[in-house]
């Protein structure tokens, strides 16, 4: 299965346990990889057969950029769950965010979750990685 990955997205999020985490807010990183099949878009030079990767930045924009979540897994979560809605040609989603400073005095690059949801055999979307 081919695959398109857009690394690195950078948003500004008010997520977190933490009131002064959901008041100050902080960046966020968020890393998608679709697992789709690109072999017409390859052949016919259409982005009608493929994912528009602005507009797929757009969306988990908008995700991470809106109402508060307190655990970045439920965010991440969310991000898998609305571009499997949104693109019926993906077949599989990963989703890593990264809270680079999280509220604690100990220094690390961030905590990341990566969260993988596909497709059952009818489609549908599948709740984990099976």
């Amino acid at each position: 299965m081919d695959r398109m990955i857009l690394n690195g997205m950078r948003f500004y999020g008010y997520h977190g346990v933490f009131p002064e985490e959901n008041k100050l807010g902080q960046q966020y990183i968020v890393d998608v990889e679709l697992k789709i099949d690109l072999a017409q878009a390859s052949q016919t030079d259409d982005l009608d057969h493929t994912v528009n990767y602005a507009e797929l930045h757009a969306l988990v924009k908008f995700i991470v950029e809106g109402p508060p979540f307190k655990l970045i897994e439920a965010l991440a979560g969310h991000i898998a769950s609305r571009l499997l809605d949104a693109y019926t040609n993906v077949n599989e989603v990963t989703v890593r965010v990264t809270k680079p400073h999280p509220p604690f005095d100990i220094h690390f690059d961030g905590v990341t979750v990566e969260l993988c949801r596909k497709r059952d055999e009818h489609g549908q979307q599948a709740s984990a990685e099976q």
